[in-house]
């Protein structure tokens, strides 16, 4: 078993006991999918995979977050921020706009891209490096203003 997942086992076991409801819902989404991937390919995931899939459900709610705003729905966009905050607990320290140009810049160099046609051989250098500690769609972006 992952240590991730030992991690998100024992905080589950810890928001039961202080009868913390709203975070309790929140592990128990999160243990949920992980469960529902495992059954589904018939495997013991990573942390690797497991952080992919946070990731994944981080973005979900920030999508969701937005089609709440826009139809007026506070309280539902409230929910769903309290979930990304539980979330994000468990996903390694977010970097900087900063540090994400670094990798960017050297992946564009050690694959030797000089246009956006390489942008893929790019993204695939980058996202194992940044995979759970930045948006993927603000990576995409970099990439794209330095093929550009």
């Amino acid at each position: 078993m992952s240590t991730l997942k030992d991690t998100l086992t024992q905080a589950t076991k810890d928001a039961m006991k202080a009868r913390d409801k709203e975070r309790l819902a929140t592990l128990r989404l999160i243990n949920a999918e992980i469960k529902r991937v495992e059954v589904d390919e018939r495997i013991d995931l990573d942390d690797a995979r497991i952080l992919a899939l946070l990731d994944k459900m981080t973005k979900q709610r920030r999508d969701s977050i937005t089609q709440y705003e826009k139809a007026g729905r506070a309280e539902l966009a409230a929910v769903e921020q309290a979930e990304i905050e539980v979330i994000q607990e468990f996903l390694p320290k977010q970097l900087t706009e900063e540090e994400i140009s670094e990798i960017v810049a050297s992946a564009v160099q050690s694959t030797g891209a000089s246009g956006m046609a390489d942008m893929g051989k790019v993204i695939a250098q980058v996202k194992p490096q940044v995979q759970g500690r930045a948006d993927m769609g603000a990576v995409s972006k970099l990439v794209k203003a330095r093929l550009a």
